[in-house]
């Protein structure tokens, strides 16, 4: 078999490495902004840039330059000893975001596994909280990561079946129904440390709560003394058209998650973000890792950031992805149950009947456009927020022939 034949590498990966993903059958070689290219030369536009982690486009010269540079000069340290970049990006991280302290970690799980001990930290050394009662509020649908204490409150089967025993300490209440939260909060409340919650739950297919939604739960967590604590991995850093999805809904939470576009895809970096009040119960020993905040990890996501305001992406996705909505929403297709959109971020949801939605993702492949399916009858689109407007147009000339309308 050919370099270029795909079958030579889809038959190694099948071989040789762990079967825990469905993915298409396209072997990609090389990004640039938007766009990805096959074994073949074939190009591709991305509609899910690797579930936001490039929301600056493939290999951004910026950061692409920045992650050069510093590999030249100092990769890592560890924490044991100090680095010339980690406090700058400290700074510009607070100063962007708003919060007061900010604790670097590598991956998004490990983001949500911090703020979840941060929580219980602070409930029982601030709220004074019984040692070993404390109870964190999530939300069915949700998606927070893969390890074993986030998959025990996954109402996913798929991610959680056959990895128990679980962790205790979480309630489980339905996502966008107030009502729900309040009851847990009037039976557990003087237990209840945190509310866990995605602004816009992506993985569930670009789940969007009710407009009162994170208000009302602000307004539960204060009368409770709980902390909010936001889970943006996803949704932030420019995705839903704002730095972070919940202050669209007016709120400011007390703890944010963030990681994937922190670092525009060229390397593992991820936050938890709070104000001291909350991030002082660390002390040092009590929470850390080895590549944590590593100088590498700091230059990349320092020229992340400076893409995504100088080049302001975040505007873009509002404007382009309002524009986007509406020529989806004019699509006639017998297939479309109901359509889901904020900023350049889209669910589309397909009738039962007509047969899964990875069906029509393997057709849009074919058509040059890679997508992928969530809860078996969702289309998500998710294109890199560098992406043009004659970029959508040629992809909707692409949705429409496929899925009509």
């Amino acid at each position: 078999m050919s370099d270029v034949d795909p079958g030579r590498w889809i038959a190694l990966e099948d071989r040789y490495a762990a079967h825990n993903y469905h993915p298409l059958d396209v072997v990609l070689t090389r990004g640039e902004g938007p766009w990805v290219w096959d074994l073949e030369g074939k190009r591709y536009l991305d509609c899910l840039a690797a579930y936001s982690a490039v929301n600056q486009g493939h290999n951004h010269p910026r950061i692409v330059t920045a992650l050069i540079e510093q590999a030249k000069q100092l990769a890592l340290t560890s924490r044991a000893f100090r680095n010339d970049r980690f406090g700058p990006l400290c700074k510009q991280l607070s100063e962007l975001s708003g919060y007061e302290r900010v604790l670097m970690m590598n991956s998004g799980a490990e983001a949500v596994e911090t703020a979840i001990k941060a929580a219980r930290k602070w409930g029982y050394e601030v709220k004074g909280v019984p040692a070993g009662a404390a109870k964190i509020v999530v939300c069915e649908g949700n998606f927070h990561g893969r390890t074993t204490t986030i998959v025990g409150f996954s109402t996913d089967e798929g991610a959680r079946g056959g990895f128990g025993p679980f962790t205790p300490g979480f309630e489980v209440v339905r996502y966008g129904d107030l009502d729900a939260a309040q009851r847990v909060f009037s039976e557990q409340g003087e237990a209840i440390v945190a509310v866990l919650v995605e602004p816009v739950q992506g993985e569930g297919g670009v789940i969007i709560p009710p407009a009162d939604y994170l208000p009302g739960l602000r307004t539960l967590c204060d009368e409770h003394r709980a902390l909010l604590i936001c889970d943006e991995i996803q949704s932030g850093l420019g995705r839903c058209g704002a730095l972070f999805a919940h202050s669209l809904s007016g709120v400011r939470a007390d703890g944010v998650t963030i990681g994937k576009a922190l670092s525009g895809g060229l390397y593992p970096v991820s936050a938890f973000l709070a104000d001291a009040a909350v991030m002082d119960v660390f002390t040092p020993g009590t929470h850390g890792s080895t590549y944590g905040g590593n100088p590498l990890a700091c230059a990349v996501a320092e020229a992340a950031l400076g893409v995504l305001v100088d080049e302001q992406l975040i505007s873009r996705s509002a404007e382009l992805g309002a524009w986007m909505r509406d020529e989806l929403e004019a699509l006639r297709s017998p297939h479309i149950k109901a359509l889901r959109a904020i900023g350049l971020w889209y669910g589309i949801e397909l009738h039962p009947e007509a047969g899964g939605a990875r069906r029509f993702c393997e057709a849009l492949q074919r058509e040059g456009i890679l997508c992928k399916e969530t809860h078996t009858h969702t289309i998500r689109l998710a294109p890199p927020l560098v992406v043009e407007k004659a970029d959508l147009e040629w992809a909707l000339a692409r949705l429409r022939a496929v899925l009509g309308g």
